[in-house]
């Protein structure tokens, strides 16, 4: 009797070793042939990858026996995938952490489905981990390319708008903003995380079809004028755009407008304007807005404090 204990204890121990095992391969195969497929482009950044695929594992895993260790190789899974896109600069610690809700969603939403299903079913069999992931590997290829297909052509762009007073003139806000030797300011709280940092603006030539660089850790933003009206007007064309792991983002527009206010005040308007690749826009679209104004608002503190050398006040 106490032989037949040790070996049903025994085997019951393998088995969760086994299912461990098994779950972080599974979980690392299947995030790393999506992200795979992202960095060739051969599918978008939509629902396919931010929603079924975790909706997928989670219901995959959900189906152990043991479903807590499954789990758990799952998040180990997970942890082990984003060092990875972190180490390799393929994507910054922002966007990881902004991708995270959504992810964790979805993986309990579909352990969730599996829970009800087998209760329903009221049966107590133990499920093999390596079949049960077939068919949702396949529906996962088969639902990406049909999705960018379907998305491929459709283009959103998207405005962010942020304003700020200053009690300054036009000009001197234009000529102290058009070109920036050194952005040094308090970082907003994404930009204390990864969000790129701009350090320095160059513009080459102030005309219309002159080059404006501007410079960020780890990478470059080149803007091209196309209305130029000193203290009035700077809107610019970005023609070219290198930041890590930045590809979803495709940046349009940088507009700057200066509107005379009384008692000698400047309202200065910033519009960034971009497209996205990133689905389901109710969840994306207030994230990127966040995202963007805090990039204006680390431009406008560092302006605040360049007026105040220039100009004193």
């Amino acid at each position: 009797m106490l032989f037949g204990t040790r070996f049903l204890a025994l085997k019951a121990t393998h088995h969760m070793k086994r299912e461990f095992v098994l779950s972080i391969i599974i979980s690392l195969i299947f995030l790393s042939l999506g992200f795979a497929l992202l960095h060739f482009e051969l599918i978008g950044y939509g629902l396919s990858f931010f929603v079924f695929l975790p909706f997928a594992l989670g219901y995959i895993l959900g189906k152990s026996t043991f479903k807590s260790i499954s789990l758990w190789g799952l998040i180990i899974s997970l942890a082990i995938f984003f060092i990875l896109l972190l180490a390799g600069e393929l994507e910054g610690m922002v966007c990881i952490l902004l991708a995270m809700p959504l992810i964790l969603i979805a993986i309990g939403l579909g352990a969730f489905v599996k829970y009800l299903i087998k209760k329903n079913r009221n049966k107590d069999n133990q499920d093999n981990l390596i079949k049960s992931s077939i068919l949702p590997l396949f529906l996962f290829l088969t639902f990406a390319f049909i999705e960018t297909e379907l998305t491929k052509n459709e283009e959103f762009i998207i405005e962010v708008k942020s304003e700020i007073v200053l009690p300054y003139s036009p000009i001197q806000v234009y000529e102290t903003i058009k070109s920036v030797d050194t952005l040094d300011a308090e970082k907003p709280f994404l930009m204390k995380l990864d969000l790129p940092i701009p350090q320095k603006c160059v513009l080459e030539e102030e005309k219309v079809g002159g080059i404006r660089i501007c410079y960020f850790e780890g990478g470059k933003i080149v803007e091209k004028i196309t209305e130029l009206e000193r203290g009035k007007l700077l809107k610019m064309d970005v023609i070219d755009y290198q930041l890590t792991g930045r590809k979803w983002l495709g940046f349009k527009e940088a507009i700057y407008l200066f509107d005379e206010l009384e008692k000698g005040q400047t309202k200065m308007t910033r519009i960034t304007t971009y497209t996205s690749e990133l689905y389901p826009r109710f969840y994306w679209k207030p994230l990127e807005k966040i995202g963007i104004e805090q990039e204006h608002e680390y431009v406008f503190r560092n302006l605040k404090k360049d007026l105040k050398n220039n100009y004193g006040g």
